[in-house]
């Protein structure tokens, strides 16, 4: 067989970049092999034959992490499998959805499915750029309708200020801020970052940066399509009949601005709600029988309605200046049992934050494709149907809850004590009790003062602050503090997190094809402006981390030995350091391959009690120092003396002056002695003696 291999380079950062069109994959609309380095991923595109009964375009994006690629053998004892996706996997499979979205016509209601499956991983290379460029390819060169292609690129800041393009993953680990834009050509339409209190203007440059890149990589595929491009499919779309659409826009013509433009959003809702119904019944004594499309004209018609009182007088549904916050508040330590806890509020949105701190041992183990880690910082992001006043199962958390907890926790990551200041697990649960926009955002603000509640003695607070754009192609107009309708018919959610020194996270994806730079610099200085608003708020609630951890939370020592010291603490068959749990009262006492001690108890004195014992195991005795023991065996020629864990000779010619017939004339099993150190040998056994001892 003849794969008839069709092959297309380009370079990226001084490395090439191969896509290989043939027939693997044969039966897909479109499938494209993208290789960087040695890491591969093949894209397929497929269409259905037939439209779906649906008010929405039913778009999936997948990304198959699989573990042969990384050369590993994963998953439990019983099952050495793939199962669900990763979380990094949920976040990538996002990261090209929220790329190509724009690009579609959101009338077609026939099902497309894209998949990206990462084929061979080399661990330098991070599979997401090839994976979304693949993926971009598939689509052009297919006969799905689709307005692209889109080209993306990560960028990163060196500690030395140079910025990188394509980092490796060595390269990224030290970054001061790491990102992936992406966009069609001349326009960015999504962004992922994450850094360390960065400079807007920093951020800017990486931006222009990205946007010469994405515009190469577009040409390039561009002329891909010219060669080898099918031509499009036309499929019908989804539009309402020409009668039914001006009756419902002449009955919404004068009721629709009472409805949409009230302060509340539960007002809203049953106002609309009211409003649906009665028009609904209208059009039925009308004779209209089907009345599918009706929710989608009414959302249609509040759009036109939204977007022109933006752009026409800077209008908001809530009636709030383009640049004005809603009301905020902030409380902490609201449950007393736990070791911190914080509700952050704004407007109809509310975030409960509740911090738990434990051992290291209770770190979770990260096992993926790319990866073989331990995660010390936990941020988990739930959103319960009651939030948004509906019902609904209770399945676990969804691509939309992970995608969020990932970014608050971006947002906070680099702000954390290292494990050697603060030597705790850290886990953070933001409880969304009622949402109206920006949840991921008063997640970042709840967790800044739970952490600080809890003792944490993070660098600074962060706040984040979620922006809103509507634009008519020529006039932009940039929305603070964006809210459901905003969101829903706005054309951009732009979140950016960060404290009074700089930006730590930012996130953005669009419904327009793409913005310019001039427009997200304007965002960016508009949103630091009401970042510092919020974080009045957050320092006005609690300015500093606690300077005691709750008395309810372990306390949690560390200290380091040296690596061969490991088998003195844990001892045959772990008898030493079980010996110290029990005697001490100490929880968990976790002890690491690179020396690294961590006891947890739940006090203090407990935690000290079992610390001293393993420093006092692990001590380099010196000679001449005195030290407190107890006879533990007696000997024809002496006596073995034991503290700390170690043991000594106490030869009978050091027990006094004179000459000593027996032992036990002087010493006896299980007396208290205090010897002093007369020799240390090379295998460090102790010779004491109880001559003049002071």
């Amino acid at each position: 067989m003849n794969l008839d291999r069709k092959q297309f380079e380009t370079e990226v950062a001084g490395q090439k970049v191969i896509f290989e069109v043939s027939k693997i994959g044969e039966q897909a609309s479109a499938a494209v092999l993208g290789k960087y380095g040695e890491t591969v991923v093949l894209a397929t595109v497929v269409m259905d034959k037939k439209d779906r009964e649906a008010n929405y375009m039913p778009l999936t994006v997948d990304y198959e992490e699989k573990f042969y690629a990384a050369g590993k053998i994963l998953g439990s004892r019983f099952v050495r499998r793939e199962g669900k996706p990763s979380e990094e996997g949920i976040l990538s499979a996002r990261l090209i959805d929220r790329t190509i979205r724009p690009l579609f016509d959101q009338r077609i209601r026939r099902g497309i499915q894209v998949i990206a499956t990462v084929l061979s991983y080399d661990e330098e290379n991070d599979p997401d750029f090839i994976a979304l460029m693949s993926a971009s390819l598939a689509l052009a060169i297919s006969d799905v309708p689709w307005n692209g292609p889109v080209g993306g690129v990560r960028i990163a800041l060196s500690k030395d200020g140079k910025i990188i393009l394509n980092p490796t993953n060595l390269q990224m680990v030290d970054a001061r801020f790491k990102t992936i834009v992406s966009g069609p050509k001349g326009k960015i339409n999504m962004i992922e970052l994450e850094g360390g209190q960065i400079q807007e203007k920093e951020v800017i440059e990486a931006f222009k940066l990205a946007t010469s890149e994405i515009d190469k990589l577009v040409d390039f595929q561009n002329e891909i399509v010219k060669q080898i491009g099918k031509n499009k499919t036309v499929v019908p779309l989804a539009e309402p009949e020409a009668e039914l659409k001006t009756e419902v826009q002449k009955y919404l013509s004068d009721k629709l601005e009472a409805v949409v433009y009230v302060k509340e959003k539960t007002d809203r809702q049953s106002n609309l709600f009211d409003l649906t119904k009665e028009l609904k019944d209208y059009l039925t004594e009308k004779g209209f029988a089907n009345l599918t499309l009706v929710d989608n004209l009414i959302d249609e018609a509040i759009e036109n309605l939204v977007r022109k009182n933006v752009l026409e007088s800077e209008r908001r549904p809530d009636l709030r200046k383009l640049d004005e916050l809603r009301p905020l508040y902030a409380e902490v330590s609201l449950l007393k049992r736990l070791h911190g806890s914080a509700i952050f509020v704004r407007g109809n949105t509310q975030s409960l934050a509740v911090t738990t701190l434990a051992a290291p041992g209770s770190e979770q183990l990260i096992e993926t494709m790319e990866t073989s880690t331990k995660r010390r910082f936990l941020l988990h992001y739930n959103f319960p149907p009651f939030s948004v006043g509906e019902t609904g199962p209770l399945r676990g958390p969804g691509r939309r809850d992970i995608g969020h907890g990932a970014l608050a926790e971006k947002a906070v990551r680099n702000l954390l004590p290292s494990q050697d200041e603060f030597p705790y697990t850290i886990r953070v649960v933001s409880e969304i009790l009622s949402s109206n926009g920006s949840s991921s955002m008063a997640t970042v603000c709840a967790t800044s003062l739970s952490l600080m509640d809890a003792g944490v003695p993070i660098k600074n607070p962060a706040a984040g602050i979620a922006m809103g754009l509507v634009t008519d192609g020529k006039n932009h107009k940039v929305l603070t503090d964006i809210q459901g309708p905003e969101d829903h018919f706005g054309d951009m959610d732009c979140k950016v997190a960060g404290t009074q020194e700089g930006i730590t996270a930012m996130q953005m994806d669009t419904k327009v094809e793409g913005l310019g730079i001039d427009v997200l610099e304007k965002v960016l200085i508009q949103a630091k402006k009401a970042r510092l608003e919020i974080l009045d708020v957050i320092t006005k609630t609690l300015d500093k981390p606690r300077a005691e951890i709750s008395t309810y939370a372990p306390t949690v020592l560390a200290h380091t030995i040296l690596p061969e010291q490991i088998r003195d603490v844990i001892g045959p068959g772990g008898r030493v350091i079980n010996g110290i749990m029990e005697s001490t009262g100490a929880t968990t006492i976790d002890v690491e391959q690179t020396g690294k001690v961590f006891v947890a108890a739940s006090s203090k004195e407990k935690a000290e009690a079992a610390m001293n014992q393993i420093k006092g195991i692990t001590h380099k005795y010196q000679i001449g120092e005195i030290i407190d023991g107890e006879v533990i065996k007696i000997l024809d020629f002496g006596a073995i003396v034991g503290f700390n864990g170690k043991d000594g000779l106490l030869h009978i010619s050091e027990m006094k002056d004179g000459f000593v017939k027996k032992t036990e004339d002087v010493v006896k099993l299980g007396d208290k002695l205090r010897v002093k150190i007369i020799k240390v040998d090379d295998d460090g056994r102790l010779g004491l003696t109880l001559k003049n001892v002071e």
